[in-house]
């Protein structure tokens, strides 16, 4: 007699992780079989794989999923291009017009973006292509190679202002960030100020006589000998006798002695 499942065991097929269209995609490409016949084989099962894998995915998940060079590196050249394949030949087969590119197009394709894309993701070309059913690209009845690598071209320059603007927005969010730091620490504009009066160059010629003239406002200021804004203007008089700008008319004196 079978027994029934037991509750872990129905726990551990619960919990079992299943198959990404990813692993799908990649099971396929590596099956036997050559690249020739996935260029020209219609498969409708890869359709479905790479629509799943295009749901919920931006110009952000693409950016950060494994680039080409590093599928490269980890599956080969070989397998890479033939995922390409897979890809080119299901959005081909998916625009509905009569004249299409061949197998030896989709091919040489591949093998095109997987030199020229070296530092984009699979991801990418899915989403370009995808760019292009949806967005209203007009195949006036044939699709070509350079019908798609214009679509290309024009993803991929979107996606480069799409960084730039993601590079802002984190520079801005850095910038409020640093505000955020200074306020929660209690650090006030006279504090820092006062830091920044502080550091007197070391080759100053009045050098101890300006740390000792700030030293005792400091001490004043802290026994309310003098007020706020007496103190304010110590530090301003402070911090314009410690700068020294360059000037191209001085020099060292020449030794008068050198014969």
């Amino acid at each position: 007699m079978t027994s029934l499942p037991t509750a872990s065991s129905s726990t551990q097929a619960l919990s079992a992780p299943l198959p990404t269209p990813e692993h799908a995609l990649l099971a396929l490409v590596t099956s036997p079989g050559t690249i020739s016949e996935l260029a020209r084989t219609e498969n409708p099962d890869a359709r479905m794989m790479l629509a799943e894998l295009s749901v919920g995915l931006t110009p952000a998940v693409a950016t950060s999923a494994p680039k080409l060079f590093q599928l490269n590196r980890q599956l080969g050249e070989a397998t890479v291009v033939k995922l390409l394949v897979v890809i080119l030949k299901s959005f081909v087969d998916s625009v509905k017009v009569p004249t299409k590119p061949d197998a030896a197009d989709i091919i040489e394709m591949a093998d095109t973006l997987a030199q020229t894309y070296t530092h984009d993701s699979i991801k990418d070309i899915v989403l370009a292509l995808k760019d292009m059913r949806t967005q209203g690209t007009k195949f006036y009845q044939s699709l070509d190679p350079s019908t798609i690598y214009a679509g290309l071209n024009k993803y991929f320059e979107k996606k480069a202002d799409f960084l730039e603007n993601q590079h802002y927005d984190q520079k801005v969010m850095g910038q409020a960030a640093e505000a955020v730091a200074l306020r929660t620490f209690s650090v006030s504009a006279g504090e820092v100020l006062d830091n920044i009066a502080a550091r007197i160059p070391e080759d100053h010629p009045n050098r101890e006589r300006l740390r000792r003239r700030l030293s005792l406002a400091k001490a004043r200021a802290a026994r309310n000998l003098i007020s706020k804004e007496q103190h304010e203007k110590v530090q301003a008089e402070h911090r314009q006798m410690t700068t020294r700008p360059d000037r191209k008319d001085w020099g060292k004196k020449p030794n008068r002695n050198a014969a």
